[in-house]
């Protein structure tokens, strides 16, 4: 399947440059290419031409004022190829950003949690399905491994054991004989890791059984074979929300030496008491502290170091007890 590609360069035009002149160099270039075109201006707001040819392909150029000038250029299964540059006396600096691949088969590019956009080497989608709460894809990866996605999110990469030593406490704690609750984690790789060291059990809670299902079959590097069944030995898998579950074990009176928060970035939950995502995570971490030993150890994600938000929400609701800010980092 072909796809368009969106290349934009940036120019910061120097001191000698004026906007009408790189615009009739340009003109000429785009001329020699057989493009049609089409020039708007503003009296203090610059100039916006377009170039379109006849294969298809465009650019839009607009120049502002106070020098900078951008250049889009889209094509369909051809570039459009530039002979001349401007001239180091037209722009004191040059930026030519990486294409962008949009329409494909297969898409590259993906946003981080952080409005970031990244793109991987992606090779196939393996798994593509719609769940009552979020869409579901696995990517072929060869670099990172298949590359797990919910609504457009990246979560985990087979290659990314990194995140999940560091989630669990960068293998400074003893799991042995003690009590996990895993909030999320439906790829599997935070179960997995813990059952091997020899915990007394693990109880999962993950709302989605076809982020299982899929993790299961694609994401066996991560999971191995801890998801082929809800239950084993010295762990069990619940497929409900994780509030329901902490309300009904603080009722209980039950506690955990660990509660692991691996809950995705963008919550799947809309109930009226959890209407936005801080109030979600505040709820979550407010009934993680109820079922949490006096002297237990909370794991969970962090956006940003310096989101005083964030920071000053554990800091009043964790006081004495420990817990772990894992930065989520692009793998």
């Amino acid at each position: 399947m072909a796809a368009a590609q969106h290349s934009p360069l940036n120019f910061m035009l120097g001191a000698k440059a004026d906007g009408e002149t790189i615009l009739k160099g340009l003109q000429c270039l785009f001329q020699e290419q057989g493009t049609a075109e089409s020039v708007y201006t503003w009296k203090d707001h610059g100039y916006l031409a377009t170039y379109t040819n006849k294969n298809g392909s465009f650019a839009n150029l607009r120049i502002y004022p106070h020098g900078l000038v951008l250049l889009d250029l889209q094509s369909y299964n051809s570039v459009i190829q530039s002979k001349e540059e401007l001239s180091q006396d037209s722009a004191g600096r040059v930026k030519h950003l990486p294409p962008i691949v949009r329409g494909g088969a297969i898409d590259r590019h993906w946003p981080t949690a952080d409005g970031c956009l990244v793109e991987y080497d992606i090779d196939d989608v393996v798994y593509d399905e719609d769940s009552p709460y979020q869409n579901i894809k696995i990517l072929l990866s060869k670099p990172f491994g298949n590359i797990l996605i919910l609504s457009g999110n990246v979560n985990l990469a087979e290659s990314d054991l990194a995140y999940t030593r560091a989630i669990m406490g960068s293998r400074k704690e003893d799991y042995t004989s003690k009590e996990v609750l895993i909030l999320g984690g439906g790829d599997g790789g935070i179960l997995c890791e813990i059952v091997k060291l020899k915990p007394k059990m693990v109880t999962m809670v993950e709302i989605d059984q076809m982020v299982i299902d899929g993790c299961k079959k694609y994401m066996r590097r991560t999971c191995g074979d801890v998801l082929d069944n809800l239950k084993g030995d010295c762990y069990q898998v619940l497929i409900e929300g994780c509030i329901p579950v902490l309300k009904t074990y603080t009722k209980e009176g039950r506690e955990f030496d660990y509660v692991i928060n691996d809950l995705t970035t963008v919550p799947t939950s809309t109930s009226p008491e959890e209407d936005s995502t801080w109030e979600f995570r505040r709820l979550i971490l407010d009934l993680s502290m109820k079922v949490l030993k006096q002297d237990g150890k909370y794991f969970t994600q962090g956006s940003c170091v310096n989101l005083t938000e964030a920071l000053s929400l554990y800091k009043e609701q964790l006081g004495h007890l420990y817990f772990l800010f894992w930065f989520h980092l692009t793998f």
